[in-house]
């Protein structure tokens, strides 16, 4: 029932309810995360399924063998030379995907 004194109580009182629900979410999402062997499906393609840095850092995932195999590899990489980045920026389109004005 709304209150005629007070018509913004029940606002306050829905956003209030909103906060600690989200709240409460976070704090069962935190005790009780959902193991990645779950999430994975062979169904999904090999580039929706792969692992990402950000699930690994951000979302507490174990890293798969062949995430830190991939890792690894590009730990080893030799940087590029100047040479080669210049020729990879001549070669990039850009935002309207022209070679002819490369950014």
């Amino acid at each position: 029932m709304i209150n005629p004194r007070n018509p913004s109580a029940e606002g306050e009182f829905a956003h209030w309810v909103d906060e600690k629900a989200e709240a409460l979410k976070f704090e069962l999402g935190e005790k009780f995360p959902v193991p990645p062997t779950e999430l994975h499906s062979d169904a999904l393609h090999v580039e929706t399924s792969a692992q990402k840095l950000e699930e690994v850092l951000l979302e507490h995932e174990t890293p798969t063998p062949e995430f830190l195999a991939e890792l690894q590899a590009l730990e080893n990489t030799p940087p590029l030379s100047d040479a080669e980045l210049e020729r990879q920026a001549l070669e990039a389109g850009g935002a309207d995907n022209d070679i002819r004005t490369p950014e």
